[in-house]
């Protein structure tokens, strides 16, 4: 384990590390030293992108789509990453991927929504470091609609079942966001960014931080409205998220000790307890992702939300779930349905008491699987992460991040 005495000095960005120290030893020393790595593999598939063009970039998405045996003479850093993608780790249980995200799959979408923009994205956002990079990928007004809807778009397919099959659309998603991570971190390098201040750009810290995103905090927020884990529910879900970190890259060392919700926290309050509070651009990105989710949330077929009261609502779950601190540091507004949620909640309480009996589980599952799977397809034209890898050509003017 690479700890602090031995690597670089850790980021100007870290906020108490020392209090960390005291507290978490070791643990805390990895993670400072984790804001300095990136993703080799992947870094080398981008250098390797922009020197073949439209060639590697073809034979890049045959050998994800096909495998690398498809490929007669791949390139040598595509090959790399395609051989540690298709080597299944033996800790996975290859039975699980074949029934997809179990767990994840009983949430109906809205609420899975709700607790993506209100507890996921907006932890994400917390974080100044991560916030800076966003910002300067493109116009807030623009990009919150379309990155909320991709990412959804990317969850969909990794929960569905079979969908991280080698080969199989989550599989293939994945793999393409982890190199848009890499193709944002070169450009990021390339155009000023400060290392010494804020650690590599979408680091493997805060990759381990994106993770829990998408595991512990959207849970804790459905957990406040009414859909609570029990222990053989949490273990699932962390052992299929395990190799979704692993998929992204993610050093093991962050993901494979975590097996249930407790675990998850620990890591959490050491990563946060030495992040910076949210800034103006947390509260930029915040705004306009719960501007975009409330308006998503009004269109969806079926709805009975108007925009303003789908806001109302994620306001109030928001600021319940982060607390009124953090809520009104990422400048999410006091809600007037506030006195509502504990009646939500017992009504999700129940439904999840119904689903312990199997049939109405499987059945819960098959009607939010075929919305999952009418998600997964909605997108007319190619997400950022399946466009990100082709080099900009000498005409165009725009890049996945500037300096500002």
């Amino acid at each position: 384990m690479t700890t602090t005495s031995d690597a670089v000095r850790p980021p100007g960005r870290l906020v108490g590390f020392e209090a960390a120290r005291s507290r978490h030893g070791g643990r805390a020393d990895h993670m400072a030293a984790m804001l300095q790595e990136g993703d080799p593999l992947a870094d080398a598939v981008i250098a390797e992108l922009d020197v073949l063009g439209v060639e590697g970039r073809r034979a890049l998405s045959q050998g994800l789509a096909g495998g690398l045996a498809s490929l007669d003479s791949p390139p040598p850093a595509v090959a790399a990453l395609l051989r540690r993608l298709e080597a299944v780790p033996g800790w996975v249980d290859k039975e699980m991927l074949t029934e997809g995200d179990r767990v994840s799959l009983l949430v109906p979408p809205r609420w899975t929504t709700l607790a993506f923009a209100g507890g996921s994205l907006s932890h994400t956002y917390s974080s100044p470091g991560i916030a800076r990079l966003l910002v300067h990928t493109g116009q807030l007004e623009k990009m919150a609609p379309r990155r909320l809807v991709e990412t959804a778009v990317w969850k969909a397919n990794v929960i569905l079942p079979g969908g991280l099959v080698c080969g199989a659309p989550g599989y293939v998603q994945t793999a393409q966001v982890r190199l848009l991570h890499a193709r944002v971190r070169a450009s990021a390098l390339r155009h000023g960014w400060d290392t010494a201040r804020w650690g590599v750009p979408i680091n493997q810290t805060d990759v381990a931080r994106t993770w829990l995103d998408f595991t512990l905090v959207p849970f804790g927020f459905l957990a406040a409205a009414g859909f609570v884990l029990d222990e053989e529910e949490q273990r699932s879900l962390y052992r299929y998220w395990h190799y979704v970190g692993h998929l992204l890259g993610l050093d093991e060392s962050f993901f494979l000790p975590v097996g249930d919700h407790a675990d998850a926290a620990a890591l959490l309050k050491l990563v946060d307890s030495t992040v910076e509070p949210p800034d103006d651009n947390s509260r930029a990105l915040t705004a306009a992702l719960f501007d975009a989710t409330a308006a998503a949330l009004a269109k969806a077929p079926g709805s009975t939300l108007t925009e303003t009261g789908a806001c109302d609502l994620l306001d109030a779950l928001a600021r319940s779930h982060h607390g009124d601190e953090r809520a009104d540091a990422l400048g999410i507004p006091r809600s007037p349905v506030t006195d509502v949620l504990p009646f939500l909640a017992a009504a999700n309480a129940q439904a999840r008491r119904y689903q312990t009996l199997p049939e109405a589980a499987a059945q819960e599952r098959a009607a939010n699987i075929r919305q999952f799977r009418a998600l997964a397809g909605s997108l007319p034209d190619h997400t950022a992460y399946q466009k990100h890898a082709t080099p900009p050509s000498s005409d165009q003017t725009n890049t996945p991040w500037r300096q500002p």
